[in-house]
């Protein structure tokens, strides 16, 4: 199966978030029409003005990127948001999309759909096998309603739409607000403002030793483009690096990076989430893609674009 990009229209729904605008970047090359639309135009929580907009707009295809995003604090203070938006988002789409006639939808999920405890690395048919990570489990269970239903419309309808799994991701466009971000832009920021501050350490939460995969997003909107066009199957497909690192190396990295040396400080009373999160990527390697960069260099391009966007000094 293959599905020629080129002259085709395509929604990337949430192009304003890390991995959306990766995705716009990374279809510039690919002779298609790029369709956007921000909360200003659709609002993805209204059914009725996501669906008066793709009958408007009649996309090819969409990329699913849209999505209320954030890390353990996020999760922990908000799940209702967390799930309630999330479910509508997809639903509303997916429902347009079928109305509408999309050929191609691609749905991203999230690692954080698998098991607490699932075998190391994680195949895809870990999904649904245990309990999941009680600090993230209202997204986790609306990312697996949202893949369950890609495959309801396949099953039911032949629509040849497919989801996609990515690990852990970073890269230009991330969130920095300790509030609600990731491990990796949150340590980033923590280390350029004990560098700014000249404060003797850091402190990070947990104990340091869960285990962590990290991709950089380019390298994920590159995988997805490849999965668009490449692929056709009722299973998703797991987007990884393959190589993971514990969160006191990924400190050690940072910190190398923003070039600051500061004592480590664990904080035992916060929650280290999922122990070790490590992707089998298998299925898509042996597709033929295995394009990611290597975890420093990827960091370093990340700090490099950061400084630049917000006018910090190194």
């Amino acid at each position: 199966m293959t599905f020629d990009l080129s002259g085709k229209r395509i929604w990337v729904a949430g192009h304003r978030g890390m991995v959306g605008a990766a995705v716009v970047r990374r279809l510039a090359g690919e002779g298609c029409e790029i369709l956007t639309a921000g909360r200003e135009i659709v609002d993805l929580l209204d059914q009725a003005a996501v669906r008066g907009w793709m009958q408007a707009n009649r996309p090819d295809a969409i990329v699913l990127a849209a999505a209320k995003v954030g890390g353990i604090k996020a999760n922990s203070e908000f799940p209702v948001d967390f799930l309630h938006q999330n479910l509508m988002i997809e639903t509303n789409i997916l429902a347009a999309a079928h109305e509408t006639d999309v050929a191609r939808v691609l749905f991203l999920g999230s690692s954080c759909i698998y098991p607490k405890f699932a075998p190391q690395p994680i195949p895809e048919d870990a999904l649904l096998t245990g309990p999941l990570e009680p600090t993230n489990e209202w997204y986790a269970i609306a990312k697996i309603a949202g893949i369950k239903l890609v495959q309801a419309y396949r099953t039911q309808y032949g629509r040849d739409w497919i989801s996609a799994m990515p690990t852990n991701l970073y890269g230009p466009g991330d969130n920095y607000d300790l509030n609600s971000s990731h491990v990796l832009p949150a340590l980033l920021r923590k280390f350029h403002e004990a560098k700014t501050r000249g404060a003797p350490e850091v402190v990070l939460w947990g104990s340091g030793t869960p285990l962590r995969e990290f991709l950089h997003c380019d390298d994920l909107a590159d995988a997805l483009i490849f999965l668009l066009g490449q692929y056709s199957g009722h299973e998703h497909v797991n987007v990884g690096s393959g190589v993971e690192v514990t969160i006191r190396e990924l400190a050690e990295i940072i910190a190398d990076v923003v070039g600051y040396r500061a004592a480590l400080v664990f904080d035992s009373t916060k929650p280290d989430g999922t122990p070790r999160k490590l992707m089998d990527s298998g299925r898509l390697h042996r597709m033929g893609w295995n394009r990611a960069r290597p975890l420093r260099e990827g960091i370093a391009q990340t700090y490099a674009d950061w400084l630049q966007q917000t006018g910090a000094k190194q």
